[in-house]
């Protein structure tokens, strides 16, 4: 079965509705998993590509040092499992664990899952070729609705996949609430994989969020252009400037579209008018940076006892693996 037919996509109305709440709060924010459409995609791929951008770099370098211990924490007394990841993206990164699995002929099936049509398209189309024998079932939603998809999938242990970083985008209590809802889905022996970006030189954070090159600006401003197309939007994105900033007391780094002039906007499709002053902020994304302590201390508030941290060289990122108590 193609994955046009399997896989659903986030609606039109909630996109509405999170423009309508978000653009009229004070101050204005919109969610980071609409940064991503087509074009937003593809900019993307070229921002992980950056070197500016560590943070792919430290999880490949991790995945591929320690894959072998992976299988061993994957592979419980040779049973079948299903490896479940969230936000698969272009699944560069986990191919290093499809092969070795492939090649030891581990018994798992891997279910991707991401918000992106598009990427989970183009990584299905991909991997059958690269693994023809891959048990493949790919879904296409945001984490807390394919939480629940994964009560459906009961008689095998499970193995899920959070990596690139993505559990800094969540606040401290949406993260605690991700955790919680997960440990749900999971039984007792199930495993998480998480990659967390660490605490380390706030000005080598922030430079990964303001490229010399202009793409993680133009990733940000594609909002806009997304909005213009999907809600007959008149946005004018030279208006409007992209830029990051980061706390290094909170771990917090955060990306905003910041109005340059005195403006109006109106998406006509939403009959919505959007009053902005000049340098009055849209936050569009955050990305937390955690210390060790506070992985730990997440772990044991939502049910989940830490069995590893796996570093990469430079520790800039760890990928730490839990267990379900």
């Amino acid at each position: 079965m193609d994955i046009s037919d399997i896989v659903k996509t986030i609606s039109q109305e909630n996109f509405a509705e999170d423009l309508i709440k978000g653009l009229s709060s004070i101050p204005k924010y919109l969610p980071s998993r609409y940064l991503y459409d087509d074009k937003g995609d593809v900019l993307f791929q070229k921002i992980m590509n950056l070197e500016e951008y560590y943070l792919t770099r430290a999880e490949f370098q991790i995945l591929q040092n320690n894959k072998e211990d992976l299988l061993d924490y994957f592979i419980h007394y040779n049973k079948p499992f299903d490896l479940i990841e969230l936000g698969a993206g272009d699944g560069l990164k986990t191919r290093i664990l499809l092969k070795f699995l492939t090649d030891k002929n581990a018994a798992f099936q891997y279910i991707p899952v991401d918000i992106s049509g598009n990427i989970l398209k183009l990584l299905s189309s991909e991997l059958r070729k690269e693994f023809p024998d891959l048990v493949l079932k790919p879904h296409c939603n945001d984490y807390f609705s394919a939480m629940s998809e994964l009560r459906k999938f009961e008689g095998k242990r499970k193995v899920v996949l959070f990596m690139g970083g993505n559990i800094g985008n969540f606040s401290l209590q949406e993260s605690i609430n991700f955790y919680n809802e997960l440990n749900k889905s999971l039984l007792a022996g199930d495993l998480v994989l998480t990659g967390f970006d660490l605490k380390k030189d706030p000005r080598l954070i922030l430079k990964a969020y303001d490229d010399s090159e202009g793409i993680t600006a133009k990733f940000n401003l594609n909002l806009l252009e997304r909005i213009n197309k999907e809600f007959s939007g008149d946005f004018k994105t030279e208006n409007f400037s992209h830029f990051p900033y980061y706390d290094p007391t909170t771990g917090e780094c955060k990306s905003f579209l910041l109005s340059t002039v005195n403006q109006s906007v109106r998406l006509k499709a939403l009959d919505l008018n959007i009053s902005f002053r000049a340098w009055e902020s849209i936050q569009t994304e955050v990305s937390k940076k955690y210390s060790e302590n506070e992985i730990e201390a997440l772990a044991d508030l939502t049910g989940f006892a830490k069995i590893h941290n796996f570093y990469d060289d430079n520790k800039y990122f760890t990928d730490s693996l839990w267990v379900k108590k």
